[in-house]
């Protein structure tokens, strides 16, 4: 039998890693790791909550018996592993435009330089 309470702990845990690297880093590509590991551990809690111990299979046959695992959560993982793949890649994208245009991956510095060319500091030409 698979103790679900480990895997719980592991997921909360993965996600308050990730929220912690998301708001504690200015360094963007690590807020994007922190993204992607809040993310896995989105994965891991709705498998975790999925899991039937003893089930089989979801599929109807002559010989089909209870108990039988829920497919509907995993078809939304694998549905939110392909919008964290997309949302990733985007960020990623995102990421190198203002690397180009402002060539740091500091928010501060990114922020800084924002509030530079809005008080005046740039010209309009």
């Amino acid at each position: 039998m698979i103790e679900a309470y480990h895997y719980y702990f592991a997921s909360f845990t993965l996600f308050l890693v990730g929220m912690y690297m998301m708001i504690e880093n200015p360094n963007l590509i690590r807020k994007i790791i922190g993204l992607n590991l809040s993310q896995v551990a989105v994965y891991l809690m709705l498998v975790t909550v999925g899991y039937v111990d003893g089930a089989s299979p979801p599929i109807l046959s002559p010989g089909f018996e209870e108990p039988h695992a829920n497919p509907l959560l995993h078809v939304l993982v694998l549905t939110a592993i392909v919008v964290g793949v997309a949302l990733t890649a985007l960020a990623l994208a995102l990421t190198i435009r203002l690397y180009k245009e402002f060539g740091t991956l500091d928010t501060r510095e990114i922020e800084a330089a924002i509030a530079a060319d809005e008080t005046g500091g740039g010209s309009d030409d």
